[in-house]
């Protein structure tokens, strides 16, 4: 596993909740990702799992064909502290700046703040779409269907957006970043290990996403499942396909560092939440 620690140290001006460093590795910029901080006051609750989260979740974005940040599962020591930490590549370079969704949405519609309301949001993108003929709306809900599948509760305006190329101005969807919320980073390998059968699949299932429909947040697979958005539908049709379970199971037994219990834990939900999706698929699109 490789150690950042000695790498040569950048200005960091990445934001986020997370503890971050900016280095150079192989001559690559990574943004380096510490688990977070305990939020909750009075609360002993540990995220030093996103770093897996993050790593796992993006590479099944890639496994299914997506354009993604590069990442990198690598150790990072700090005095006695040694800590797992994700390397995400900076996609940028000199050439490309980006533009989160929620900048853009703020400059487009100036008469309200736009939050999470799934309607306020495509009606954003339809917009972009107008205005740069790109296709848009069907790269957000392919997202969204992997999105499903990982059980990322984040996905909230200022962690996905385009790319814009300074020189030509040409404009597009940026690859797929920031995906530390997915996978229930919460809970640790004992927390995991007293899962029962129920809660197990309690987890798999019951899994909101941060946009809303009237003021609540939707149920990824109650969602796709009611066939009420030719988008999604649309969506779960051309992305199901690229699913390989095969690939993602064998990638994950893989991973260094990790625990055979968490691997194990990653397996069953990804596997079982795929098989929601092959029934939706069967059922109600085929």
């Amino acid at each position: 596993m490789i150690d950042f620690t000695l790498a040569q140290e950048e200005f960091n001006l990445y934001k986020g909740s997370e503890k971050k460093k900016t280095v150079l590795y192989n001559n690559k910029k990574y943004l380096l990702k510490f688990p977070d901080p305990i939020r909750e006051k009075n609360k002993n609750i540990s995220y030093i799992n996103n770093a897996y989260s993050e790593y796992v979740g993006s590479n099944v974005f890639k496994l299914c064909g997506f354009k993604v940040q590069n990442t990198i599962l690598g150790l990072y020591r700090y005095k006695t502290k040694e800590k797992m930490v994700c390397a995400c590549e900076d996609f940028l370079g000199d050439e490309y700046i980006l533009q989160e969704f929620e900048s853009l949405a703020m400059s487009i519609n100036t008469d309200k703040k736009i939050d999470t309301e799934l309607d306020d949001i495509l009606e954003i993108l339809k917009q972009l779409e107008s205005d740069f003929q790109v296709n848009i709306i069907d790269r957000f809900f392919d997202m969204f269907i992997i999105d499903a599948l990982i059980g990322n509760t984040d996905r909230h305006n200022g962690n996905w957006g385009f790319i814009i190329n300074k020189n030509t101005k040409q404009f597009g969807f940026a690859p797929i970043y920031d995906n530390g919320s997915c996978l229930t980073p919460l809970l640790e390998d004992h927390d995991l290990e007293a899962l029962d059968e129920v809660e197990l699949k309690n987890i798999v299932y019951n899994v909101y996403s941060c946009l809303k429909i009237n003021n609540k947040k939707i149920h990824y697979f109650e969602f796709i499942k009611s066939g009420k958005n030719n988008e999604c539908n649309d969506a779960l049709k051309r992305v199901f396909p690229l699913i390989d379970m095969q690939k993602i199971n064998e990638f994950i037994d893989e991973i260094e560092g990790m625990s055979k219990t968490r691997k194990e834990f990653y397996k069953y939900i990804l596997n079982d939440r795929y098989k929601i999706l092959e029934k939706i698929i069967k059922e109600k699109l085929g």
